[in-house]
């Protein structure tokens, strides 16, 4: 038995198919194929159905399964342990980041991370909470940030940063001529709101404490962009909330619009998350050193609430 049989029986579990498990592990399907075989002839039992479309792992199957990830995890350990005595931080590592969160805080950290530790490999994943979840605890990700708490037992949570919730208010709108906003001036039907699936979304709806089964009375909008949400508010069709990093960029004419919270400022938490078996932690280590140092310079609110984006029933 050895680790790469191991790895090839994991890519055959997790992609159902010799032929794609045999490309996601970059190599010929023969061979792939023959090790899962001679691995099954050493312990003298099917762990695949191939009988099956797709292919499924049989009973005893999936308990090697479950056995292999703990041994693969364990075997990369022993590299990281390595790597961590010789203060080596280099390597491929694989970052997964929400939609909401990547086109402020990426241009802001990257360089700056690539200058200091030339020797990662970093590739960086835009997903939604969900795929970041599954694919953490698939092993696909290294780490991922996201909004928190995300309450997952599996999931350490190392809090980044707290990001304030700005108001975007027209001129013609009912609440343009406050100069701060609180919780109990916002209406969620007439809030301009991101798609479903964006945990910003369920963190708006949190702070109205609305049903998430919301309708518009002429129109359903379904959008993952901010600028779309600052367009449609500019055409009169209601007010939006973005969070504070997004607003930086605007242009004169739409800071303007913006309307600051009474204290305490409703914020989400930004956290850099990683499975609890922490592989490669000190890269995970050195993007959390760098993200707080740059972030901790662009937002200096104090006296924040967080709002959740856990859905709320």
């Amino acid at each position: 038995m050895t680790i790469t049989q191991l790895q090839y029986v994991l890519a055959v579990a997790e992609y159902q198919n010799f032929t794609l498990a045999a490309q996601k592990s970059h190599v010929t399907q023969p061979t792939l194929s023959m090790q899962v075989q001679k691995l099954e002839d050493e312990l003298d039992v099917l762990i695949f159905d191939r009988g099956k479309k797709p292919i499924t792992t049989t009973e005893v199957g999936q308990k090697i399964v479950e056995q292999a990830k703990n041994i693969v995890n364990e075997a990369e350990r022993i590299k990281d342990i390595v790597d961590q005595d010789k203060g080596f931080i280099g390597g491929e590592f694989t970052l997964g980041i929400i939609p909401t969160i990547m086109p402020t805080l990426l241009p802001m950290f990257l360089k700056t991370f690539i200058k200091r530790y030339p020797n990662v490999n970093l590739i960086i994943r835009e997903q939604n909470t969900d795929q970041l979840i599954r694919n953490l605890q698939d092993g696909h990700l290294d780490a991922a940030i996201a909004a928190t708490p995300l309450e997952i037992e599996f999931i350490k949570e190392r809090p980044l940063y707290y990001e304030p919730f700005v108001g975007y208010v027209p001129k013609n709108h009912r609440l343009a001529k406050k100069e701060k906003i609180g919780a109990e001036d916002l209406d969620i039907s007439d809030i301009l709101l991101l798609r479903d699936g964006h945990c910003f979304r369920e963190g708006v709806i949190n702070l109205c404490h609305a049903s998430k089964d919301l309708r518009k009375e002429h129109f359903q909008l379904q959008s993952g962009s901010f600028e779309t949400l600052i367009n449609l508010a500019d055409e009169g069709l209601g007010m939006t909330l973005l969070p504070y990093l997004n607003t930086l960029e605007l242009d004169k004419a739409k800071r303007t619009n913006l309307r600051h919270f009474d204290k305490p400022t409703p914020a989400r938490e930004v956290s850099l998350i990683y499975h609890k078996n922490e592989l490669k932690i000190q890269i995970t280590d050195a993007i959390k050193e760098v993200i707080s140092g740059i972030v901790r310079g662009a937002i200096a609110f104090q006296d924040v609430k967080i709002i959740s984006p856990l859905n709320k029933k």
